[in-house]
């Protein structure tokens, strides 16, 4: 079904939950929140994903943004580690964990696109209108969710140096 193999719905199915949870905490803390129960089940998931494409890709572009995603994921949930970095780390871990999102929907929409309707899919071609746009639109949401998150970031700096005075 849709042309993929057992190996690839272990990828997809594995990567799937990843989706739910990075909305979830997008929305309920305007980030991904890597120390939470949520942000656990996001990294697993996103590892069990990221992985696997090393094994089911046939393209250069899956295993650059395989490997990319690995190492913002790396960024994201190792920084808070680093105290020397002082409330940088945050605005690196946001930044970093709002990129792996964004390079789990572009291969994630890609992918359906292309193979949905099965026998009929929406997209053949590359360079579809549909898909250049699907994919134009994940880069402004995610430019425009960085913003927002950064601009949240910076009030509940500010918040806590007033309420610390």
């Amino acid at each position: 079904m849709f042309g993929i193999s057992p190996l690839g719905w272990i990828h997809t199915l594995g990567s799937l939950p990843a989706i739910p949870l990075a909305l979830y905490m997008l929305a309920r803390h305007g980030r991904i929140v890597p120390r939470s129960g949520p942000g656990l089940a996001y990294l697993l998931s996103m590892l069990v994903g990221a992985t696997t494409v090393f094994l089911v890709t046939r393209q250069a572009a899956g295993v650059v943004i395989a490997s990319v995603t690995l190492l913002f994921l790396l960024i994201g949930y190792g920084v808070g580690r680093l105290t020397r970095l002082g409330r940088a780390a945050l605005y690196v871990e946001t930044i970093s964990l709002s990129l792996s999102v964004f390079l789990l929907m572009v291969p994630a929409v890609s992918e359906t696109l292309r193979r949905v309707p099965d026998g009929h899919p929406f997209v053949t071609d590359v360079k579809s209108p549909l898909l250049v746009g699907a994919q134009g639109g994940l880069f402004v949401l995610l430019v425009i969710g960085v913003i927002v998150q950064l601009v949240a970031l910076r009030r509940q700096g500010r918040a806590v140096v007033v309420l610390a005075a």
